[in-house]
C-alpha cells in the first residue's frame, strides 16, 4: 500500500481526488481524506474558468500533477491491487489474488478511510469511507453483512468504482470556478499572467485552498485570513520573492526557478518538486524534495528533510529570519524551537553519494535574512537561535565592519575626501545589487502609494 501512496504522490504530490455518486447514494472522495495529510476541499461549478475567461479553461493544459482526470485514473486503474493488499491471506488464492468469495474486513475499509471519503446525498459534510459503507442503503451494493463484519470482494469494488468521480474538492475546479486574488500584478514586457485563487468562499467548515501560478519578475508579500490554514499550491514562479506570512496548513511548489518563498509556519508538509535554483524559508512539520536542483533550504523542522528521487546540489542551512507575528503562529499550528533537524536529511532513493546530493551551508557563507514588512507582534528575533559555528561566524563579520567604520573614521578624511569615498562605496553596492540580482527585489518593495505594509494586508 505505501508503494501505491509513493506511485501516486509522484502522479499529484499528494492532491485530493473524488468521486460523486452517478445513482442515489453516497458520492466518494478520494485520497486523501480530511483526517490524514491534508483536508483539500473545493467545490466543482461548470462553465467558463473565472481566472483565465475561458471555456475550456486554459488551466487544462497543466502538467499532470495539476490534473484530477490522471489522480481518478490513477485509482481506478489500482484499486482492485489495492483491496487485494488489504485482504487476509486466507481469503487470497493460491496465486495470492483475491476471489469472487473473498471478504474484505471492516477494519481494512476503516484503513481505506485513510484514501477515500465522501458525502451523502451531495451534501458538503465530508464522511470517511467506512461510515458511508455502513450506511444502511449501501449495504446491498457493497455486499456488507451485519453477521460477519465483513464486505464482499467484488460487490465492494464494484460500489467503489461506481461512485468514484473526478473531484469536485480538487485543483482544477479551484481554477475553474474558485475566487480570484488580485495579489500580483502584470509585469510589463511579458504575456504571463500571474493566476492567484483560492476556494475559501464556498467551504467554510474545511481547510481552503491558495493556488499560485505564473508570478514572474515580482514581490508578493501577504499575512491574511484567507491564508490562515490554508493548503498552498505554488507554480511555474519565476525570479520572484514570495513572502506568505500566515499559519499555514500544506504547501507544495512546484516547477518554480531563481525564486525565494519565506513561508509562515507550516502545520504539515513542505513539497518542493521539479524546481532550480530557489531558497526555501520556513519552520514546517515536514520537508520532501523530489527532482530538485540548485535548492536552498533555510528550515526548522521537528523531523528528517526527505530527500526522494531525482534532486542534486542540495544546501541545508539552519531558519535565519524572523517577523513580528511568528512565534504566535508557531504556537497556532504546534511548532516548537525543539527537537530541529534542519541538519539531518534522510536520503529515501540513494542515487549517489550524499555529496553530490546534498551539503550542509557552509557557515562562512552564511547570511541572516531580513523580512522588509511592517506588522504588529512580540517576535524580534530568530526563534531557537542559531547553531553556534553560524553564529560564530555572523560575530566574526559583524566585528570586521566595526574595524572597516573605525578605519574609516580614523583616516581623517577631508570633506571632499569623504564624498568622493561615498560615492564610490555606492557605486560598488549599485554594481553588486545589479550583478546579484537583488535589485529588482529592492525596486519591487517601493509601495504603490501607501506604507510599506504590503505584507499585512
Amino acid at each position: 500500500m505505501f508503494l501505491f501512496l509513493v506511485c501516486l504522490g509522484g502522479e499529484s504530490s499528494f492532491l485530493s481526488m473524488c468521486g460523486k455518486s452517478r445513482a442515489a447514494g453516497p458520492s466518494l472522495t478520494c485520497f486523501p481524506s480530511s483526517r490524514s495529510i491534508s483536508k483539500d476541499v473545493l467545490y466543482r461549478v461548470d462553465g467558463a474558468c473565472q481566472l483565465c475567461e475561458n471555456s475550456p479553461c486554459s488551466y487544462f493544459s497543466a502538467p499532470k500533477n495539476w490534473n484530477d482526470q490522471d489522480h481518478l485514473a490513477f485509482v481506478l486503474t489500482h484499486l482492485s491491487d489495492m483491496l487485494e493488499l488489504l485482504l487476509e491471506p486466507e481469503q487470497l488464492s493460491a496465486s495470492s489474488h483475491a476471489t469472487h468469495n473473498s471478504l474484505v474486513s471492516y477494519e481494512a475499509v476503516c484503513a481505506l478511510s485513510f484514501l477515500i471519503e465522501g458525502t451523502v446525498n451531495n451534501s458538503r459534510t465530508i464522511h470517511p469511507l467506512h461510515e458511508l459503507a455502513l450506511w444502511q442503503p449501501c449495504h446491498g451494493q457493497n455486499g456488507y453483512s451485519k453477521i460477519s463484519k465483513t464486505f464482499s470482494f467484488p460487490k465492494l469494488e464494484n460500489w467503489l468504482r461506481s461512485c468514484l468521480i473526478i473531484n469536485p474538492f480538487g485543483m482544477t475546479a479551484c481554477l475553474r470556478s474558485g475566487k480570484k486574488l488580485a495579489w500580483a500584478q502584470q509585469v510589463e514586457g511579458t504575456t504571463r499572467r500571474a493566476k492567484i485563487a483560492c476556494n475559501t468562499r464556498v467551504v467554510p467548515e474545511v481547510s481552503p485552498m491558495v493556488i499560485m501560478s505564473q508570478v514572474y519578475k515580482q514581490t508578493l508579500a501577504k499575512s491574511s485570513d484567507t491564508l490562515v490554514g490554508a493548503h498552498v499550491r505554488i507554480h511555474r514562479c519565476n525570479e520572484s520573492f514570495i513572502y506568505l506570512l500566515s499559519p499555514l496548513c500544506s504547501v507544495t511548489i512546484e516547477k518554480c526557478q531563481n525564486s525565494t518563498f519565506v513561508l509562515g509556519p507550516v502545520e504539515a508538509s513542505v513539497h518542493v518538486h521539479s524546481c532550480d535554483n530557489i531558497k526555501v524559508i520556513t519552520v514546517c512539520r515536514c520537508l520532501s524534495l523530489s527532482s530538485t536542483t540548485g535548492c536552498t533550504f533555510h528550515i526548522l523542522t521537528p523531523t528528517q528533510p526527505l530527500i526522494l528521487a531525482g534532486n542534486q546540489a542540495i544546501s541545508f542551512a539552519p531558519f535565519h529570519t524572523h517577523y513580528p507575528m511568528l512565534e504566535d503562529h508557531m504556537a497556532q499550528v504546534g511548532l516548537a524551537t525543539v527537537p530541529n533537524y534542519w541538519d539531518s536529511p534522510m536520503l529515501v532513493c540513494k542515487e549517489g553519494s550524499d555529496a553530490s546530493v546534498f551539503r550542509l551551508l557552509p557557515p562562512l557563507d552564511f547570511y541572516t535574512f531580513v523580512i522588509p514588512f511592517e506588522m504588529e507582534g512580540d517576535t524580534t528575533e530568530t526563534p531557537g537561535g542559531l547553531p553556534r559555528a553560524y553564529q560564530k561566524a555572523l560575530n566574526q563579520r559583524e566585528q570586521k565592519v566595526q574595524s572597516w567604520q573605525k578605519m574609516v573614521k580614523e583616516a581623517c578624511l577631508t570633506k571632499d575626501q569623504r564624498k568622493q569615498f561615498q560615492m564610490l562605496v555606492e557605486s560598488k553596492f549599485y554594481e553588486w545589487l545589479i550583478q546579484t540580482g537583488n535589485r529588482q527585489q529592492l525596486d519591487s518593495l517601493v509601495p504603490p502609494a501607501v506604507g510599506s505594509k504590503q505584507a499585512a494586508g
